[in-house]
């Protein structure tokens, strides 16, 4: 895979897409609300204006963002094997208190904790890629160092 690039799972892209497609279709709405709130007057004291200006300001920088997030990844199948990559599920053991964890393995513009979704560019994705089933692993994070032991490598949960 090219190194330009990011990689990133189809529901991944697929949500960034999403996302931009309910952009654009608020987007007519946003400039209607711009263009009544710039009828009303005086635009140096019409909070509405400002207001829906910003919006709309927010909005288009917003698709820009999201846009050259999808020009720079590239949908990544992850092969069937044991092996960490980008879309697995991996469960771990911490070592030291031996509470097990499991997440998905995502790219980072689909990093979501509060759903079990981690980067492969987070200190422990990082340690986790490319090991399999039974290695242990040491991951440096920012304030620590700890070790985990992969106990299971899944395409699917």
């Amino acid at each position: 895979m090219d190194p330009h690039f990011n990689k990133i799972t189809k529901a991944g892209y697929q949500k960034i897409q999403k996302e931009i497609d309910q952009l654009e279709n608020s987007r007519p709405t946003k400039i209607k609300i711009l263009s009544d709130a710039r009828a009303l007057g005086d635009l140096s004291e019409n909070a509405e204006y400002s207001a829906a200006k910003r919006d709309l300001r927010h909005l288009e920088s917003r698709l820009r963002f999201l846009r050259k997030e999808l020009q720079y990844a590239k949908i990544y199948t992850p092969s069937d094997n044991d092996r960490v990559e980008v879309g697995k599920y991996v469960t771990f053991e911490f070592l030291d208190d031996h509470a097990t964890e499991t997440y998905q393995i995502v790219g980072t513009p689909e990093v979501d904790i509060d759903h079990g979704k981690i980067s492969i560019a987070s200190p422990i994705g990082t340690a986790l890629l490319n090991h399999r089933t039974g290695d242990t692993v040491k991951v440096v994070a920012p304030n620590l160092t700890y070790q985990v032991k992969i106990t299971a490598v899944k395409i699917d949960q």
